[in-house]
């Protein structure tokens, strides 16, 4: 019988634009185009159901709707039990903090997620400004987890910054998406190196470039690490089986600290069928308590209430 699934990265896209309007993330950016396609709540539940996942974390997409977390709160509202909203808010508005409190208390928020909004800009303060620090804080008191997306060209200085900011906060999970290493290189990524003429050469086995990027979180163990779409894509493009890349990844920081997110919603190249299959699939190397804990226990455990 197939392992249950918690999806820790799921994007919801409506289907009234009325309503849930597209907002540019900062007010310099222009107000994002609708996508062609949508994800309901309801057409999440429905596949949710067919295949397997039990629970999945609403992830705002940030480059359409910016900070209105409208939708996905409301969408949880309707599906308590299920679905569990991850937010983006301002780090730098003094109001956010308080502002997220109230969401975590009223409104069955389980996460924040700070976001950069450009990869060529290299800064820090998005992170660890203090004001953003105030963020931190309020995240560690509520004892809800921090995401972080964090672009291929920032890992270099961000990596160690992340860890100086997880050793202030030991008790506070922090979640890497797509890995935070360069199998977690986003195909907006790619776009834009092969515009600037850049090639894109990935690091090969046994190490993947883990080995030169997150493995600095082998003794920080509040740091946890999500394998996506994202990571799929480039697996493939590489012609690597990701079953070899998460065996890497459980062999470096255990069983407890590596999960699986559809990324739906963002990433569209497969069907929800195929990335829940890919899932199980690229659990093949691990035992079945290990993949137990990659599939759903791990997330659950952070997330589930």
């Amino acid at each position: 019988m197939d392992l249950p699934l918690f999806d820790t990265h799921a994007h919801l896209i409506s289907d009234d634009w009325e309503t849930y309007p597209p907002r540019p993330l900062r007010p310099d950016l222009p107000t994002p185009r609708r996508p062609g396609y949508t994800v309901t709540a309801e057409a999440l539940i429905e596949m949710m159901d067919a295949h397997g996942v039990a629970e999945a974390c609403l992830v705002q997409r940030g480059h359409l709707y910016g900070y209105d977390n409208g939708y996905i709160l409301d969408s949880a509202h309707k599906y308590p039990d299920r679905l569990h909203p991850v937010v983006i808010l301002d780090p730098q508005d003094p109001a956010t903090p308080g502002r997220y409190r109230e969401m975590v208390e009223k409104d069955h928020v389980r996460g924040f997620r700070m976001a950069h909004t450009r990869p060529w800009i290299l800064d820090t303060a998005w992170l660890c400004s203090p004001q953003a620090m105030e963020v931190w804080k309020t995240c560690a008191e509520l004892g809800t987890p921090m995401t972080l997306i964090l672009f291929t060209k920032q890992l270099p200085y961000l990596l160690p910054l992340v860890k100086i900011i997880a050793g202030m906060f030991p008790d506070l999970p922090i979640l890497l998406d797509h890995g935070a290493m360069p199998y977690g290189m986003t195909q907006y990524e790619v776009r834009l190196a092969e515009e600037a003429g850049e090639e894109v050469r990935l690091p090969g086995p046994p190490h993947f470039g883990i080995d030169e990027t997150i493995e600095i979180f082998t003794d920080v163990p509040n740091v946890y690490f999500k394998i996506t779409e994202i990571n799929m894509e480039r697996l493939a493009a590489e012609n690597v089986r990701p079953a070899h890349i998460v065996r890497r990844m459980v062999d470096s920081f255990g069983p407890d600290r590596v999960m699986w997110g559809s990324d739906v919603g963002q990433s569209m190249r497969w069907t929800y069928a195929e990335k829940t299959a890919m899932a199980r699939a690229a659990a093949g190397f691990l035992t079945e308590d290990e993949a137990r804990r990659f599939l759903h226990d791990n997330a659950a455990r952070l997330y589930s209430r």
